[in-house]
Order: C-alpha cells, then structure tokens, then sequence
C-alpha cells in the first residue's frame, strides 16, 4: 500500500515538485489547502505517514491523531511551530531546510541596513509628495568603519559579516555556541552581549526563536545600545519586544529598525511600529527568490521521501530521536 504525505498548508500555485520526488518513493500527497474541510478531518481522513508544513502548528495533539506518521517536513528554517518533545517521545522526525535561502537573507539584510544608512525610503518619499531636500531628516552615517554586531553565528549570520566587510564595517559576534576556531579573522568574537550592543552601529539578530531567545531583546538591551544605532531581524519575531523597541525610537534611544519578521503576522492595525517613520517593515520575505523557493520545496519533500525509504533524513532538527 503506497504511503500518504498531507502537506497542511502552503503558499505555492501547485505541489508539482513535491508529487514528483514523493512518487518516487511510491508516496501521494494530499494537499489539505485544497480540501473544503478542517485540517483536522484531512488528516483523521489520510492517516498520513508524513506531513510538511509552512504555517501549521503541529502539537502534540495533532501528532496523537495521525499514530502513524513518521515524519514532519517543515517547509523553512525555523522549527519553532512544531513541539520537537512531543515528536521525539512518539519517534517521529522532525526537518527543515536550514541552508536554502542563505544568499537572500542575507542580502536583504544588508539591503535593510542600507535602506535605513542612506535614508532610501524617506527620501523616496519625500520626492513624492513633492520634497526636494537633500538635507531633510536625519543625519546619515557612513558604514565604512562602523561597527556590525551579530547576535547568533549560524551560516546566515557569517554570510551578512562577509558582506558587511566587504562593506568596510567592523564586524563583531556573539554567539555562545560558536567554537572560536571556527570564527574567520574578519570578525571578532565577543563574550558578552551587552559588550556587543553598545559598540555596535547596528545590530543583527540571527538567532532561532526558543524559550530561551524569547524577548532576547527588550528594554534593558535597547537602552544599551547607542543612539546612532539600528536594529535589524530577519530572524523571528517573538525574539525583540516590539514595545520597547518602539518607544526606544520614539524617544530617540536607537536610530531605526529594519524588520522582515514581527511577532504577530501581520501585525494589527494597532502596531505601534507601522506609525514610526524610522521602522522599515517587510513581509518576512527576506527568503524570497524564485531560485530558493524552488530549492527549498525539493529539500522539504526530500526529507520525506528519506523518511518513507527508512533512511535518516537529510536534516533532522530532533537529533534524540535517533537514539
């Protein structure tokens, strides 16, 4: 009997490429945003063997109605919709794609830097409505011999430093994790992140979003870093508080923020970020091209397709179940 895979939810016109690497390991998917029922009766309905998911949370009760799955396929970097415990206790893997859009993230990421640098979205308005001032708003800082500080050194993370030096930024890093041997000459590893945010002319988080990076950056962080200084995430949400990094820029604490990633997407009308003319806000596309859209769809599907074959998937967030 051939496996089932019910992909619960995605932002793609079809799953062609997904069909097509799961048939070769003779498995159907079942596209559950096509279906006029709950995601809930899909699965009760497909008792699937496998499931990607973009969007979707998947808990512990989700994973008790479908006992017979054995893999979650999440279609990005972040894992942080799906309770890795309750997979692991039930011997089901977990993946993602750790290493599909590191060229986009972080060109727009510097992009975001630039934006915010050399004031492009304020001036590109104020020609608009008809302003012609090169001396309007605030003063802008040349980034050659400034200061980039990262928060986390993951493969995105050393992307951005490289760009930022090429840039002729300093570039400095924490990262508790990181082995120094590993961390290149061109950027300096520092111990302390209060040490990082008050040297850094911008700061960039790169971390995942866990219990433990959860409102990483909140008042207190803020208040350290100088009044020069942006704040940029395309990262996750949930890792700044958008309230005190709102009232930071309001009352001048920090210059500006260049953020793809909210806490709430999208944000309420209320957001008291979407009224700040120093914030620039994308709609977590930093990921985005046509390029890493596609390499990301064959990743996902191929971390099923392993599972189904009884091979250990190519990236397995929940190292514990192989125990």
């Amino acid at each position: 009997m051939a496996d089932t895979v019910v992909f619960t939810d995605h932002t793609f016109g079809d799953l062609d490429i997904e069909r097509g690497i799961l048939a070769d390991v003779d498995a159907e998917l079942i596209d559950a945003e096509s279906r006029d029922e709950p995601l809930e009766t899909v699965l009760a309905d497909a008792d699937p063997d496998g499931i990607i998911a973009m969007y979707a949370d998947v808990d512990a009760d989700l994973l008790d109605s479908v006992p017979n799955c054995r893999v979650v396929s999440r279609t990005g970097i972040g894992f942080d919709t799906v309770d890795l415990d309750a997979a692991t206790e039930r011997g089901v893997y977990v993946t993602n794609v750790p290493d599909y859009c590191i060229p986009e993230v972080s060109d727009h990421t510097i992009a975001l830097l630039l934006a915010l640098t050399r004031k492009v979205v304020d001036y590109n308005d104020r020609v608009r409505a008809g302003e012609w001032d090169v001396t309007a708003g605030r003063t802008m800082r040349r980034l050659d011999g400034s200061t980039l500080g990262l928060i986390a050194y993951g493969d995105i993370a050393r992307t951005v430093g490289e760009k930022a030096a090429a840039l002729g930024m300093d570039v400095i890093a924490n990262d508790p994790y990181v082995d120094p041997d590993e961390v290149p000459d061109s950027v300096t590893l520092v111990d302390d992140r209060a040490e990082l945010l008050a040297e850094s002319d911008a700061v960039s988080i790169h971390a995942p979003l866990t219990p433990a990076t959860e409102g990483l950056i909140g008042a207190d962080e803020l208040a350290t870093m100088k009044e020069t200084a942006f704040l940029l995430n395309t990262a996750r949400g949930g890792i700044v508080d958008e309230d005190a990094l709102a009232d930071a820029i309001r009352v001048g604490g920090v210059a500006g923020a260049g953020l793809d990633v909210l806490a709430e997407e999208p944000p309420d009308a209320d957001s008291p970020l979407l009224g700040l003319d120093d914030v620039i806000l994308t709609p977590h596309a930093a990921y985005n091209s046509a390029e890493s859209v596609v390499e990301l769809r064959e990743k996902a599907a191929r971390n099923v397709a392993a599972a189904l074959a009884g091979e250990v998937p190519p990236y397995v967030v929940n190292e514990a179940v192989l125990d």
